[in-house]
C-alpha cells in the first residue's frame, strides 16, 4: 500500500543530475503505524487506518487509547488517525511500521493538505479581480462592481464571486513527482509545492493519473 502521514517541513532547491536547479518540498513521511485495517464483510469497505506522531497517553481519551492498543501503543497514542480506502481487502497486519521508503524516486503523489488561511478578503486579492479604474470619478478601486440586475434575473446568482473567507481549505495537487527519498530520516522531497504552512499535515497517495 502506497500510502503515508506526512507532515510538511519546508521548501528548498537541489541540483539535478543535469546541475539545474529544482524547487522541491520537503515531506517527513512517516513512520506510520497500522492502527485497524477496515475489511468489506465486516464493515462495508476495505481501508487501512494509519497513524502518525505521537502524544502522552494522559491527553487521548480511553475510547482512542483502547482503539489503538491493539497496534502495539502502551503509554503513547497517535497524533494523527486518517483511513486511506483501498480496492480490496488489505493483508496488511494490525501494527506494521510503514516508512517512507515505501515510495521510490521518480514515482509520481497525490498530496492533500489544507490551505492557509487568510481570514476575510475582498475580490482583488481573493479572485483577482481588475478593481475599478484610479481616476475620472472611479472611486471604486479594489471594489467588486455590478452583481446583479434590476429586471433579470432581479437577483444575485448563487456562486457569485464575492468577498469572503479565503483559504483554510483542503486541496489536493496532483502528480507530484519524488525527486529524492531519504530513507534513513523518513524524508521526502517532491518536486514543486504543497498545500498548507510549514508543519502541516498533508497525505500521500500514489498519482491515480500517472
Amino acid at each position: 500500500m502506497k500510502n503515508l502521514i506526512g507532515k510538511k517541513l519546508g521548501m528548498t532547491q537541489i541540483y539535478d543530475a543535469k546541475g539545474k536547479i529544482v524547487p522541491v518540498t520537503v515531506i517527513e513521511a512517516g513512520p506510520c503505524v497500522v492502527v485497524d485495517v477496515k475489511t468489506q464483510d465486516r464493515d462495508g469497505y476495505s481501508a487501512v487506518q494509519l497513524g502518525f506522531g505521537a502524544r502522552k497517553a494522559k491527553n487521548v481519551s480511553k475510547a482512542v487509547l483502547g482503539h489503538c492498543a491493539k497496534a502495539g501503543y502502551k503509554t503513547t497514542a497517535p497524533t494523527h488517525l486518517r483511513e486511506f480506502r483501498t480496492e480490496a481487502d488489505s493483508d496488511l497486519a494490525i501494527g506494521t511500521e510503514l516508512k517512507a521508503d515505501v515510495f521510490a524516486e521518480n514515482e509520481y503523489l497525490d498530496v492533500t493538505g489544507t490551505t492557509k488561511g487568510r481570514g476575510f478578503q475582498g475580490v482583488v486579492k481573493r479572485y483577482r479581480f481588475a478593481g475599478g479604474r484610479a481616476s475620472h470619478g472611479g472611486a471604486w478601486t479594489r471594489r467588486t462592481g455590478s452583481i446583479g440586475m434590476c429586471e433579470f434575473p432581479g437577483r444575485v446568482w448563487l456562486g457569485k464571486r464575492m468577498p469572503g473567507h479565503m483559504g483554510n481549505v483542503r486541496r489536493t495537487i496532483q502528480n507530484l513527482e519524488i525527486v529524492r527519498v531519504v530513507a534513513e530520516d523518513n524524508v521526502i522531497l517532491v518536486r514543486g509545492a504543497v498545500p498548507g504552512a510549514n508543519g502541516g499535515i498533508v497525505l500521500l497517495r500514489k498519482a491515480i493519473k500517472k
